[in-house]
């Protein structure tokens, strides 16, 4: 029955949205609780169907929550999936105790949540009460998201503001290169053939092709949704692209960066980036995946002609690489930058809905679930927040401690481990050593947070002025 009514009990708004996201998404209504006794008092006002409870939790933990539930009358027949990162030590110990009928491992999957969902609440139907659950009229979209000609023609008005400023600046950088007045008496028929030499054909086609980076291509589709991340976050961008099954490009922009993200049937196709680190480049996930060597694709890269474009399809063509190959280091390298906007809490984003996607899109054709991406997404950011309290500046040095390293043996690390390490050298920073690895900012902080926490290394300490 699609319509019943799930209660998630968690105290991480990333879990809470996850498993709103997936199970909203199977056709579940859902209730949200941030703690235990938010969530038994909405267990008595709405008596779900099952209960997806966290079992670490602040004040309130699973266990208390669950021995609540089963001292009401009305209450201590609804089941109740408990969540938990120690799934098999936690869970087998719980299960068929005071309501908790399964449990699931933290970190989990979409289809192994709505798994759990799905055989918890057909094994105990028979027990559903029809009258148990009221109606609650669906969320209504936020304004920012509604259509109209209004918002349209706003569109329209800053495209052309843009158009305008992109065209002048180009033509006066182009007529710096014009040649001084004094030659202008002298000559001015030298002086025109500049100006029909600037004006030539390649200067438009430059003149486009900065358009093309500058302003969304509104002639190939329509302007579906618009707004401001800081009011709707990328996440639920995202879900709104997928639940509607949306096709066409998501741009969004924050300072100097801009990345077009490419869906289709509300999955994602593609995604490029300009303005971002260069740990988002191509290059870095061909190596990451032994498909070249460093010194290989660096002499590759040397010996394409100037002003070369799109490295995947220079390497495809050049029989380097298969397109399979490249489509493999693309779906990492969209996956990334994709969990890399999720961390924007700020800036731009604008959707244009079309059929038509750019050839090197359609090529591409990753067709990524949106819902793994958020599941991934959305850890990471979990992990961001806790890495934070530790490197909270990447201009930080760090310090071995090699008394601890030689107590350890460099042989219990992973090679991970082992490749940061040598990096820290009392000179680099956080920032040098994210370069240097050729890995993501992400996965260096991790490891980084990893050795500091057992203390391996050590930040450097700034000698305090007198």
């Amino acid at each position: 029955m699609a319509s019943e009514l799930i209660l998630v009990i968690d105290d991480s708004p990333t879990i809470v949205k996850v498993v709103e996201l997936v199970l909203s998404k199977a056709g579940y209504r859902i209730q949200t609780a941030m703690d235990g006794e938010t969530g038994i008092a909405l267990a008595k006002q709405y008596k779900p169907n099952l209960i997806l409870l966290d079992f670490v939790m602040p004040r309130m933990n699973g266990f208390q929550v669950c021995k609540e539930l089963s001292q009401d009358p009305e209450l201590r027949s609804i089941p109740v999936v408990l969540m938990s990162a120690k799934g098999e030590q936690v869970g087998e110990r719980f299960v068929k105790v005071m309501g908790i009928v399964d449990y699931i491992t933290k970190p989990f999957s979409p289809e192994a949540i709505t798994a759990v969902v799905t055989h918890a609440l057909e094994k105990y139907r028979d027990n559903e009460d029809p009258t148990a659950v009221p109606v609650i009229s669906p969320t209504a979209a936020p304004e920012e998201l509604q259509e109209g000609a209004d918002r349209e023609q706003q569109v329209w008005r800053e495209a052309l503001s843009k158009m305008r400023g992109t065209i002048a600046r180009a033509v006066a950088s182009q007529f710096m290169s014009l040649p001084e007045v004094s030659k202008v008496a002298s000559d001015p028929q030298f002086w025109v053939e500049n100006v029909k030499q600037t004006l030539s054909n390649s200067f438009l086609d430059a003149c486009i092709g900065e358009l093309r980076t500058t302003v969304p291509d509104l002639m190939s589709g329509e302007v579906a949704l618009s707004g401001n991340l800081s009011v709707i976050p990328t996440g639920e961008v995202f879900t709104i692209l997928s639940n509607q099954k949306q096709s066409g490009i998501l741009t969004l922009s924050k300072s100097a960066a801009k990345v077009d993200v490419y869906f289709r049937g509300g999955q994602v196709v593609m995604a490029s980036a300009a303005g971002i680190s260069e740990e988002y480049l191509l290059g870095r996930y061909i190596i990451e995946l032994d498909l070249m060597t460093k010194e290989e694709l660096d002499e590759f890269i040397a010996s394409l002609p100037p002003r070369s474009h799109l490295l995947g399809l220079q390497l495809v063509k050049s029989g380097r690489l298969t397109l399979e190959q490249v489509k493999t280091a693309m779906a990492r390298q969209t996956r990334e930058i994709c969990y890399e906007l999720l961390t924007w809490h700020n800036g731009k984003f604008m959707f244009v809905a079309t059929k038509d996607l750019p050839a090197i899109a359609e090529e591409a054709g990753l067709d990524l679930p949106v819902d793994a991406i958020l599941l991934e997404g959305f850890r990471r950011v979990d992990d961001w927040h806790l890495i934070e309290k530790e490197i909270d500046d990447f201009d930080v040095v760090l310090l071995r401690n090699d008394d601890a390293i030689n107590q350890v043996g460099r042989q219990r690390l992973v090679r991970e481990e082992v490749t940061v390490l040598e990096l820290v050298n009392g000179r680099n920073t956080v920032r040098d050593i994210i370069r240097q690895s050729r890995m993501s900012s992400f996965d260096v902080t991790k490891l980084l947070y990893r050795l500091l926490s057992a203390k391996l290394i050590r930040k450097k300490v700034s000698p305090v002025a007198v």
